[in-house]
């Protein structure tokens, strides 16, 4: 953005819809070169959220490899639909519709505080329509997304002050055909508590916040 000091959240709606076609034509692009089998789309607001440049910047890394945390959970995916034939995030979606771990939800996106999360106030992104690629949504799911994104992180904001965060694009790796089992999504992560010796030496993260706590104050926040 041209803009030096605003946050994403003060972004207008079609600033972020600007963003987001960014992010889908480099990644249309860049899948064009094979030695790519994944492109991570990510943000990092905040000294806390290991940004090291203070205007505010998404970034793009394409990689030759799939990495260890991605290949987990499209695996993991995978194994939920060989046992139900079912996508795990669509029957979520499904699951939290007006439940107590809602934030918002539109025409195609539900926002929610995912069950069993690792950081306070996590918050997952998911378009209600299944499809494995981020790369692939059309126009009007971009600009849906964009809304989404406003209002998300304008309640973020709102209630928790402004935090660091980061933001990642979960979707799947460039070079496979679209999956049955892997649904794309956006993941938010204010920087609320620190990882520590506990984290690092077990993989199990301590949370203090209950999700639905956090859905509740975001719910509340009512901000659009």
């Amino acid at each position: 953005t041209p803009q030096h000091a605003v946050t994403f959240g003060d972004l207008q709606e079609k600033q972020i819809e600007e963003v987001l076609w960014a992010f889908k034509d480099r990644v249309n692009d860049l899948k064009k070169d094979r030695r790519f089998r994944y492109i991570l789309l990510f943000k990092n607001f905040g000294e806390a959220a290991g940004a090291s440049l203070e205007h505010p910047h998404c970034q793009l890394i394409a990689l030759p490899v799939i990495p260890k945390r991605v290949k987990e959970e499209v695996d993991g995916a995978k194994l939920f639909y060989d046992l139900k034939e079912r996508c795990i995030f669509c029957d979520i979606i499904r699951q939290e519709a007006a439940g107590a771990r809602l934030v918002t939800e539109s025409e195609r996106f539900t926002v929610i505080e995912p069950y069993a999360p690792r950081f306070p106030f996590e918050t997952w992104v998911l378009p209600k329509r299944h499809q494995s690629h981020f790369e692939d949504s059309d126009a009007p799911t971009l600009q849906n997304l964009a809304w989404v994104m406003r209002a998300t992180m304008r309640k973020i904001d709102h209630v928790l002050e402004r935090p660091a965060y980061n933001f990642i694009v979960h979707s799947a790796p460039i070079q496979d055909e679209p999956l049955p089992h892997f649904h794309w999504h956006l993941e938010i992560i204010p920087k609320l508590t620190k990882v520590a010796g506990f984290e690092w030496g077990t993989g199990f993260y301590i949370n203090p916040t209950p999700p639905e706590e956090s859905a509740r104050f975001l719910r509340e926040a009512g901000l659009v």
